[in-house]
C-alpha cells in the first residue's frame, strides 16, 4: 500500500523493521526518465511503499538510509535519533558508527616497504 506521508511512511518503516530485522527488506528504485523515486520496506506480509518526485524529499531519503544502515549495524535495539531530527546530530551518529582509520606512515626508525 501506498503511504502519502512522509512521517507516517518513515515512522511504520522503522517499527517494521525493528519488529522482524531479519525477514524485512529496504528497496529504493529512481527512475530517471519519469523523475520519481519508490521506496519499499516489506516483510513479505505487510508492504509499506512511499513514492515521490520532489527533490525535496532526497533529505529525508537519505535520512532514512541512515537510519536503517545504523540499524543493521548496530541491531534493532539500537539507539538512534529519529528521522526528522537535524543533518548535524545524524552526521554525528554516522562518525559514531565509523572505525578510525589507520594512518599509512612507518613507524620511527622502520623503513616502508615497497610493492
Amino acid at each position: 500500500m501506498y503511504i502519502a506521508d512522509w512521517d507516517t511512511f518513515a515512522e511504520q518503516a522503522e517499527a517494521l523493521y525493528r519488529s522482524d530485522p531479519l525477514r524485512v527488506r529496504y528497496v529504493m528504485k529512481y527512475r530517471h526518465c519519469d523523475g520519481k523515486a519508490v521506496l519499499k520496506v516489506t516483510d513479505d506480509k505487510t508492504a509499506l511503499q512511499y513514492k515521490t518526485d520532489q527533490i525535496a524529499d532526497v533529505k529525508r531519503i537519505e535520512k532514512l538510509n541512515l537510519l536503517f544502515f545504523t540499524l543493521m549495524a548496530q541491531g534493532s535495539e539500537a539507539e538512534v535519533p529519529p528521522v526528522e531530527q537535524s543533518e548535524a546530530s545524524a552526521a554525528q551518529v554516522f562518525e559514531t558508527t565509523q572505525k578510525p582509520q589507520q594512518s599509512g606512515q612507518a613507524k620511527k626508525g622502520q623503513k616502508r616497504r615497497k610493492g
